[in-house]
């Protein structure tokens, strides 16, 4: 069966609303969407938070099953706590837990196979490593009988923080691939997997084809796809930035390590740079490059 492709709802649904983002995906060609819920801002008008949550969960159900698409992910709030110390952060962890909790189930709801809960982070990370670990440990324990009650996985994610002294991003918390199979053959459940960010791998300096064989296809159970000009987070689709070279040192090792997942385009932000009326064919280009992507992975 050929590997699934994926991509966010975010954008789009900022225009459109979420189920027809949905339609529009599956317009696109693109045979799953990730569910982007990225923030809590303004979370008292967010359905997925209020009381009628399920049944707007079977709202966007039935109209992914008439446009013939599933949701193969979720993207779940972030930041998972804010450690910075300011005075509204305690107002922001107070809540943020139960809106994970929701968000998870949630996802669950909506069929996906995994949802992306970030690593608690903050700088510096070096020199701090058994401490952001410990704390990370605990912090995904206690969702774990969330995501097993709500039959989903939930996906670390490999990130990166800004050194304020040199002005610079710089790995965080699973940025190192080896941190990162670490922490998840620590957890050792299998209601946890990880999602790989190709283009957080660039912002930390690492190598992506690296990171891809150090994770593994037993480790990898998600990947998110976009590219970065090794400077900003960009979230630009593939080729942008990178020429096809680096791509095949990613489709070659997604293909050494005989990877089992989705294809997951978090590459959007291309459509802010469009006229509204242009999105759907910004999306057939998002459609057409993953696809493409998959295929040369599978063909090696």
């Amino acid at each position: 069966m050929p590997m699934k492709i994926s991509t966010t709802t975010g954008r789009l649904a900022k225009a459109h609303g979420e189920a027809e983002a949905i339609r529009m995906i599956a317009n696109a060609g693109f045979d799953c969407y990730d569910y982007s819920n990225f923030s809590i801002v303004g979370w008292e008008e967010n359905p997925v938070f209020g009381a009628d949550w399920e049944a707007y969960a079977d709202s966007l159900n039935a109209a992914a099953k008439e446009a013939g698409i599933s949701c193969n992910q979720s993207h779940a709030p972030f930041p998972s706590r804010k450690m910075d110390g300011k005075p509204e952060d305690e107002a922001y962890n107070e809540i943020i837990f139960d809106k994970l909790e929701r968000s998870i189930r949630f996802a669950g709801r909506l069929g996906a196979k995994s949802i992306v809960v970030h690593p608690i982070k903050a700088f510096p990370h070096f020199g701090k490593e058994a401490y952001w670990k410990d704390l990370n440990m605990d912090f995904y324990r206690s969702l774990a009988p969330i995501a097993k009650e709500a039959g989903i996985r939930i996906a670390l994610e490999n990130m990166f923080v800004t050194d304020p002294n040199r002005k610079i991003y710089t790995e965080s918390t699973c940025g190192d691939p080896r941190e990162f199979a670490d922490w998840l053959d620590t957890l050792a459940d299998d209601c946890f997997t990880g999602c790989l960010d190709l283009g957080h791998c660039q912002l930390g300096g690492y190598d992506t084809a690296y990171a891809i064989r150090t994770l593994g296809a037993d480790r990898l159970g998600a990947l998110h796809v976009h590219d970065n000009d090794y400077k900003v987070d960009q979230h630009m689709p593939p080729f942008c930035f990178n020429t096809e070279a680096y791509w095949v040192t990613v489709t070659e090792a997604l293909a050494e390590i005989g990877y089992r997942g989705d294809m997951t385009l978090e590459s959007d932000r291309m459509l802010v740079r469009l006229p509204v009326k242009l999105y759907p064919t910004g999306l057939r280009f998002m459609h057409d490059v993953a696809r493409y992507l998959a295929d040369q992975a599978e063909a090696k």
